[in-house]
């Protein structure tokens, strides 16, 4: 059953949006899209974004000046809207949703059973923006809702490369340029472009990456002493573990960044011969076939012997065996 999101929004005087921590550009482009046409659409509601800020290189999106990152005490929302995640991901923001009249969880993540009291999962489409375009009415959207969606979309399928692309996907696409923004620039400077912090921790991080299992495999990591040095943040190793994916003969890549003492966020994408989803959720994360995640404890060995043990099953049962 389709969702119709201005319905649910009906007399509702105040809207809240939050999408999951460490916002990506579908996180991002799905909240600053569904701010923009619940405003356009409801002017007399009071719709505000909650969500940690975003990286810089979305700035231009509308509304992302407006995003509350700050999370201060509200009183409770009469519908609340979290997109690209399950609660349980969405860092200060939690408690909006939790006193919240009526919550509404529009997610494409298989790892999602539906945290809200409407749920519109769809763990085939290629992203939450996608899903969020198929619930717009075309006649309300403008230049600035489109840019956002189209953020969005090039950004979970990997500008159209993914498998999680259809033929709908496309034709998406296409409509929402012919809005009129400049999607070249966007996609050069959102998805390509890289600081020079960021490419020298990615090169450094390639040039020190180890692979194993044959070369079906491959882990790159950063400490925190690394960081440190180059003063880099979370935001500037976006991409990294997409490069090492990209190494030719590699199934199945590991990125690890240290966050404490003995803990790390992890990253992991594949080319579907390893489900990475699958991985991560034995972990306490989640995500897709291809691009998943999970923040484990322990050394960095720890972490990798004990990600390698459910990476090799998952090779030995597709290709027999495979040396460590």
């Amino acid at each position: 059953m389709e969702l119709d999101i201005l319905n649910e929004c009906k007399n509702a005087g105040r809207i809240g949006i939050s999408g999951h921590v460490r916002p990506d550009g579908d996180c991002t482009g799905a909240c600053l899209g569904l701010w923009q046409y619940l405003r356009r659409c409801l002017p007399e509601a009071d719709v505000k974004v909650y969500l940690e800020k975003p990286a810089d290189i979305f700035s231009e999106l509308k509304g992302y000046q407006e995003i509350v990152t700050d999370f201060p005490e509200e009183a409770p929302f009469d519908v609340y809207f979290v997109l690209d995640t399950s609660a349980d991901r969405l860092g200060g923001a939690e408690k909006y949703f939790h006193a919240a009249a009526k919550k509404i969880n529009i997610d494409h993540h298989v790892s999602n059973p539906g945290c809200g009291d409407v749920n519109y999962l769809r763990p085939q489409v290629g992203s939450t923006c996608e899903l969020l375009y198929d619930l717009m009415d075309r006649d309300r959207m403008d230049r600035d809702i489109a840019m956002a969606v189209y953020t969005g979309i090039i950004h979970d399928t990997g500008v159209f490369q993914y498998s999680n692309t259809s033929p709908d996907t496309m034709r998406k696409g296409a409509e929402l340029i012919s809005y009129g923004f400049d999607f070249a620039r966007l996609i050069q400077e959102t998805f390509y472009q890289k600081t020079y912090v960021q490419t020298q921790i990615m090169g450094r991080t390639l040039m020190e990456s180890i692979c194993f299992m044959d070369g079906r495999c491959i882990v790159g990591s950063v400490d925190r002493r690394t960081m440190d040095f180059y003063q880099a943040e979370p935001r500037d190793l976006d991409g990294i573990v997409n490069q090492l994916r990209n190494i030719k003969g590699v199934s199945c890549a590991i990125f690890m960044y240290q966050t404490g003492g003995q803990e790390y966020k992890v990253s992991l994408r594949s080319d579907e011969t390893v489900n990475v989803a699958k991985v991560a959720e034995y972990f306490g994360g989640g995500g897709h076939v291809r691009a998943a995640g999970c923040t484990m404890t322990g050394t960095f060995h720890d972490c990798v012997n004990n990600l390698s043990l459910h990476i090799e099953e998952q090779l030995k049962a597709l290709c027999g065996t495979v040396s460590s």
